[in-house]
């Protein structure tokens, strides 16, 4: 007999496999729309994603900041909290991974990990902000996140222009040396992956194997309930925000210390920009689930980058590409979204309830 957890799992994978083909058949009548062939399209994409080791690699390069990025609103949602300040915890994180790993010089191996912690420090510690509004002045994250994302997006922009530039090339900030880099693996995937991975699993054990975990999904699920078994609602949310930082100040590093060939972040910050908000939607994929958001972010990784074949074998355009892209990822992301809004009507009607 099948058990109600597994029935779950499999309801779960049976609504996603049926959002990626709506997503697909989606993308595939836009590109008939306008004159493409969908089946050399969505070839070209697969096999360039998964169809050899190279391709492999680089997809799961481009999956490794999502990771991270997706984590930071995935442990948020878990606490009822709805953090989108990846973003700019992510530039603080690259920001600084560029001080500690292009600016100082440490023996290698140390200056690795020295780098990469810093870098986390700099992404938690820009979450502490929008916690402490939350807790004193009862500011809703979503206003104080956006601000603060702008705030640290012209405060990286100025240090790369003016504190931290690379002498040689004044349009990027000082690259990480080589004793700060993480071994190459193969194609632009480093080391860092794994990093990444045994972090997630971290954050997996602490969220749903830990006496602090509970305390965060209990916040999230009922906070009424929380607070009458003597749990410090400050405290969940200071912690949520705290790991989510963490979680955003890796995806900087591995930007700059895991990320090559720049080994950097330019002063546009085009090598960052948006990787906190697709982090959004992955988090939404993977169910708000550290393990589901690993599976989401190399699939998505595996669209992002099987996506340029669509443009040079297909021949379809960049700008349909992205919107085909985002079609597939709007179909998989609904069915949390919708779960998301449910849970929200319903404490909401609950509360309504106690107060009447």
């Amino acid at each position: 007999m099948v058990s109600k957890k597994i029935r779950k799992i499999l309801y779960r994978l049976a609504e996603s496999l049926l959002a990626v083909g709506i997503g697909f058949l989606g993308g595939a009548f836009l590109m008939l729309l306008y004159g493409y062939d969908p089946i050399t399209a969505y070839r070209a994409l697969l096999t360039g994603a998964f169809g050899d080791i190279s391709g492999i690699y680089e997809t799961l390069s481009f999956a490794t900041p999502l990771i991270l990025t997706a984590l930071t609103f995935g442990i948020c949602v878990r606490s009822g909290l709805f953090n989108i300040g990846a973003e700019g915890q992510m530039y603080m994180g690259a920001i600084g991974a560029v001080m500690i790993g292009g600016a100082m010089s440490l023996p290698a191996g140390i200056h690795a990990a020295t780098a990469t912690l810093f870098a986390m420090l700099l992404g938690g510690l820009w979450s502490i902000p929008v916690s402490i509004l939350k807790i004193t002045r009862n500011v809703h994250e979503v206003v104080s996140t956006i601000m603060l994302n702008w705030i640290s997006f012209w405060l990286v922009t100025y240090l790369i222009t003016y504190q931290l530039t690379d002498p040689m090339r004044a349009e990027r900030a000082v690259p990480a040396q080589e004793t700060a880099r993480y071994t190459v693996i193969g194609a632009s995937l480093t080391t860092i992956f794994p990093v990444v991975i045994a972090f997630t699993l971290l954050i997996y054990f602490i969220v749903w194997r830990t006496t602090l975990g509970y305390e965060l999904r209990l916040v999230g699920y009922n906070p009424e309930a929380a607070r009458y078994a003597g749990i410090s609602i400050p405290r969940a949310v200071v912690m949520s925000f705290l790991l989510g930082g963490l979680a955003a100040g890796l995806a900087g590093a591995s930007q700059v210390l895991g990320r090559p060939p720049s080994w950097t972040v330019y002063a546009t910050l085009g090598n960052l920009v948006n990787l906190g908000f697709e982090g959004i939607g992955v988090s939404l994929i993977g169910r708000n689930h550290p393990i589901g958001i690993i599976f989401a972010a190399i699939f998505y990784g595996g669209i992002l980058h099987g996506g340029r074949f669509m443009e040079f074998e297909a021949g379809v355009a960049s700008e349909l590409v992205r919107a085909i892209n985002g079609i597939i990822i709007v179909a998989l992301a609904i069915p949390e979204l919708l779960s998301m809004v449910s849970g929200v009507v319903k404490r909401r009607r609950g509360k309504e309830v106690e107060a009447g």
